[in-house]
């Protein structure tokens, strides 16, 4: 199983979390600040690291944008701030997903197993969810809709000639809507293709797309290409 680095400065979380990924079959290292959550990172690299905001030395988020400069390891934020600003935030500062305190130890497990599948470090169950909906296009397939150009094989997007920077999930996102251009996708398919985990909840897809619209230069309200269908879901097209 893989590693992970539990970075949390209260004893009893850090412990309980440390069980909870110990009895899954995880290696589990622990830090319980953030420059020891560095030197843990620089010396001995890890496959993900939950990371808590709220500790001694550093501020969680600032021990984040440190963590990016010197690794792109999957990072799991765990959170007592709720506030869809400071979220949207940390995403765009490298994290790869959040976690809300209190969560539980399924929620856990099945958000970081979900960031360690997208990321390589685990295969997709069974060679893939029991039910998924096949993919319709070929996943590496370049694709232009209006101004806005999605290359899922260089992973990079381009918005009338400039280049997006995108987190790794709100690539996956885009990507996985481009290749599906003009049909609307629910939430549930989402979760099921892009994060690969069902028990995900839906305000991380609306988080992630509320982000992806401020990079694309519209709002919720007045959308250009990312249009909400409402009870059904979202698509991409191109503006009128």
């Amino acid at each position: 199983m893989p590693s992970v680095l539990v970075v949390e400065d209260d004893p009893s979380i850090r412990q309980s979390l440390i069980e909870v990924l110990s009895e899954q079959g995880y290696a589990v290292r622990s830090a319980a600040d953030g420059f020891g959550a560095l030197r843990e990172v620089t010396q001995s690299p890890v496959d993900a690291v939950v990371l808590d905001l709220g500790l001694p030395d550093l501020d969680g988020a600032d021990a984040l944008r440190m963590i990016r400069g010197i690794s792109s390891v999957p990072v799991l934020v765990a959170t007592a701030r709720d506030d869809e600003a400071e979220i949207i935030n940390l995403l765009n500062a490298g994290a790869d997903d959040y976690l809300v305190k209190p969560f539980s130890g399924g929620q856990l497990l099945a958000r970081l197993s979900a960031v360690l599948r997208r990321t390589g470090s685990l295969p997709p169950p069974g060679g893939g969810a029991p039910g998924a909906v096949a993919p319709t296009a070929d996943p590496l397939r370049s694709t232009t809709v209006g101004e806005l150009a999605v290359d899922p094989g260089a992973r990079t997007a381009h918005l009338a000639g400039r280049e997006l920077r995108l987190t790794r999930r709100e690539f996956d996102l885009l990507a996985f809507l481009a290749q599906h251009t003009g049909q609307v996708v629910s939430k549930r398919r989402l979760l099921s293709e892009v994060w690969r985990e069902p028990y995900v909840d839906d305000q991380t897809v609306d988080v992630h797309l509320s982000s992806l619209r401020r990079k694309l230069g519209e709002r919720a309200a007045a959308p250009r290409y990312l249009l909400t269908v409402r009870g059904v879901g979202i698509k991409l097209v191109a503006p009128r």
